[in-house]
């Protein structure tokens, strides 16, 4: 158990190539998923445009979630931007530079997602079928609005005996799969390009502010991490504190049976410096409530 707490804690941590191989994993995850995901459109006109958006949009949502969860730094980033100033005055382009870095690891697997549907263009065929101008392809000329409608909500489903051997269908899927890998292609396209302009411009802008944030950024994980694993020291400590004072009462007994407390200098010189003077659980509130609303300045001088 105290393994997996370790491997997940590392796998939380602020490191930049960790959560980048999180991103990359959960952006192979979505690919996995949706080659493994058995497609069946009801082919019905009231459901086709549900069903479809649902499989391209919902799943994304997820996996940003999860980008979210696993991203540590998103919590932090939350309890900086919703902290009191107190001693200690917030610097937004940090919050900012926190912000962006989160929201871009975390939109790496939904937009693979979007862009595999879109490539694929089941998903696109299912939604819309219902949706195209029946003039524009034959076979639906004499054939009522209700009926065409039933005939285009079919589309998706090749194996359907009405539109087995339908050039109609065909004509329909390949002109909305085609439409489909478009938009993917020029999405993608669109974030190469955004990409590659990110990554070739940023030395125009100045530089120190970005080392800056990045700095302050990382300073406030690794702070926030100090002092958990302090008040974990220190819970334990006091802990430890408590129950010797509970057993107090029962020194006789315990020296019958041969177990011995420590002495009371060897109880003060291993515990009183680390718990500071604190004795009750009031003083422990009020430490705590003091770091969550004064925090010290950054000054050490």
């Amino acid at each position: 158990m105290d393994r997996f707490r370790m491997i997940f804690q590392y796998f939380q941590s602020n490191s930049e190539s960790v959560m980048n191989g999180i991103c990359g994993l959960l952006a192979l995850a979505s690919v996995k998923m949706y080659t493994s995901l058995d497609f069946s459109c009801p082919c019905l006109p009231q459901y086709n445009m549900a069903y479809g958006l649902g499989i391209m949009f919902v799943p994304p949502i997820i996996l940003f979630l999860c980008g979210l969860i696993l991203n540590r730094q998103a919590l932090v980033m939350l309890e900086e931007w919703r902290r009191p100033a107190g001693r200690r005055k917030k610097d937004p382009a940090v919050i900012r530079y926190m912000c962006s870095s989160i929201m871009q690891r975390a939109m790496v697997a939904p937009v693979v997602w979007i862009i595999v549907t879109l490539l694929d263009g089941k998903c696109l065929i299912c939604a819309f079928s219902g949706s195209m101008d029946p003039q524009k392809f034959v076979g639906f000329a004499n054939v009522s609005t209700e009926q065409v409608q039933q005939l285009l909500a079919k589309v998706p489903c090749k194996d359907d005996e009405l539109m087995r051997n339908s050039t109609s269908r065909k004509a329909v899927s390949r002109y909305l799969r085609c439409c489909s890998q478009a938009l993917g292609w020029s999405i993608l396209l669109i974030l190469i390009i955004a990409a590659f302009l990110a990554r070739w411009l940023r030395p125009c802008f100045n530089q120190a502010t970005l080392l800056q944030a990045r700095h302050w950024s990382n300073y406030i994980d690794i702070e926030q991490k100090i002092f958990e694993e302090t008040c974990c020291e220190h819970s334990r400590l006091f802990a430890h504190k408590c129950i010797l004072h509970f057993f107090e009462s029962m020194q006789q007994e315990i020296r019958l049976h041969r177990f011995s407390l420590p002495r009371e200098g060897e109880e003060a010189e291993g515990e009183e410096g680390p718990l500071q003077g604190i004795t009750d659980q009031d003083q422990v509130n009020k430490l705590l409530k003091t770091w969550y609303y004064e925090k010290p300045p950054l000054d050490v001088s």
